[in-house]
């Protein structure tokens, strides 16, 4: 890379995306592009062909997808398999059909089967059933890492694939009806006008949450190595906090006096969830800089500032 290399950044707005956009100009490239949903639809293959023969992107961050909590995915699978089927399959064609150097695909750790054994290592991946709720999304995710994998075997295409635990940070979607469990929270803390902090289920189900700055310095060490040595990366703080402890350290970093109240009509997913991440540490030295409190509290600065 140089610093005339052209960068695009599919989703750029979004909490991986605008992060991404932010590490590339810390390190001076400022060679990026991307494609605003107002004028390019993702999910119409011309119109991505399109755009690939304009612009020839050499290196492609795949963080663009239709993304919701519990709720969302729930109520409307159909929108949540097709759109993201139809980005990612457009992307990763257009980015190795016009010569990208390298492709990153953005996925999730929901790909996993719902019982899988704790932490995740990138093998358990369809070993299993998956969670109910949010099948239809992890299933399209899951095509999304198989497709990297068949254009890396047949074509020899740079693609891998990155999945991230529950990511939080600047930027981060925090509307109730679509946002995840870090990003709600602090919404729901932060807005709170009758002392109350409304939680879904039991608050005993536990999460691995991973501050969004250390999760870019993985894409960076993952970008600058020129040829990976594994298809498949987990990235994650490796260790897994109980959803009510969560919301009461929100709380704490707030400076709020507020009592939870548990919803238990309201839909959850009742296991622990978190990663093994040794492919990323053994190959490219990465570890997490932030605890889960020092992540926090810089998250509820920015939201408290923005």
């Amino acid at each position: 890379m140089d610093s005339k290399s052209k960068f695009y950044v599919a989703g750029n707005t979004g909490l991986v995306g605008s992060a991404i956009v932010r590490m590339l100009k810390k390190k001076r490239f400022y060679n990026i592009i991307s494609s605003p949903s107002s004028h390019w639809d993702l999910t119409v293959q011309n119109r991505v062909e399109q755009f690939f023969r304009i612009n020839q992107p050499e290196y492609v961050f795949l963080a663009a997808a239709k993304v919701g909590g519990i709720g969302a995915n729930s109520e409307s699978p159909a929108h949540f398999i097709y759109d993201n089927l139809m980005i990612q399959t457009n992307i990763i064609d257009c980015a190795y059909r016009y010569g990208a150097k390298k492709l990153i695909f953005l996925g999730s750790s929901c790909i996993y089967p719902k019982f899988a054994n704790q932490p995740i290592k990138e093998e358990e991946l369809m070993t299993g059933a998956l969670e109910p709720s949010n099948d239809a999304y992890a299933t399209a995710k899951i095509a999304g890492i198989k497709m990297c994998q068949a254009y890396r075997q047949q074509y020899g295409f740079n693609a891998i694939s990155v999945m991230p635990t529950n990511l939080y940070g600047p930027n981060d979607n925090y509307d109730l009806e679509k946002s995840h469990v870090t990003g709600a929270t602090i919404t729901k803390v932060m807005t709170s006008k009758d002392g109350l902090v409304n939680v879904w289920g039991t608050g005993e189900e536990a999460r691995d949450l991973l501050y969004i700055e250390d999760f870019i310095s993985f894409i960076e060490a993952a970008l600058n190595k020129q040829k990976n040595n594994y298809e498949l990366y987990n990235v994650g703080l490796g260790q897994a906090i109980k959803i009510k402890h969560l919301v009461q350290k929100v709380i704490e970093c707030s400076g709020r006096d507020l009592t939870i109240r548990h919803d238990l009509s309201k839909p959850t997913v009742p296991t622990s969830l978190f990663l093994d991440c040794t492919k990323a540490k053994n190959e490219l030295g990465w570890a997490p800089d932030h605890t889960l409190d020092e992540g926090l509290n810089k998250t509820i600065e920015w939201y408290k500032n923005e």
